[in-house]
């Protein structure tokens, strides 16, 4: 694939990711068919991407500490002297807390995404010939993290 192709590929894959606009739209944009936009959506596995980046890590770690705080209250509402966990309860903290560990200490593709978006969004304004060449970078870097 040429050099002026794969800007086009990467530029198309953000229009999509992180600004939500349809293929139909990007291909108007970008000057292509409708079916090489939906090539690429396809190749490059656009719609999991998106999931990624819509689903931050903030929001699971704010989801899972919710389902501890549940789990914590209904515990408390015990009797005195019977409140712990059984073993059910027991696991489902352990791997509750596991998933926050996780969360905590690793980098998600989709923090990878959300910073890749702020550096080429901040870029673009400077220099957009090298914004886009950097997305190409970020796009593959992204790529074989999805591929794990």
């Amino acid at each position: 694939m040429g050099k002026q192709k794969q800007i086009e590929r990467d530029y198309a894959r953000i229009l999509f990711v992180n600004e939500f606009i349809d293929q139909k739209d990007i291909a108007v944009r970008i000057g292509v068919s409708e079916k090489t936009v939906s090539k690429w959506a396809i190749t490059d596995n656009w719609k999991k991407l998106r999931q990624s980046v819509t689903i931050t890590r903030e929001a699971q770690l704010r989801n899972i500490y919710e389902q501890i705080d549940e789990l914590n209250t209904k515990i408390r509402t015990r009797p005195e002297g019977e409140r712990f966990c059984d073993s059910k309860e027991s696991d489902i903290l352990s791997k509750l807390t596991a998933s926050v560990r996780k969360l905590e200490s690793e980098a998600t593709i989709s923090d990878v995404v959300e910073v890749s978006k702020r550096m080429l969004n901040w870029l673009l304004k400077i220099n957009p010939d090298k914004a886009k060449e950097i997305g190409a970078i970020f796009d593959d870097y992204i790529k074989e993290q999805l591929r794990k």
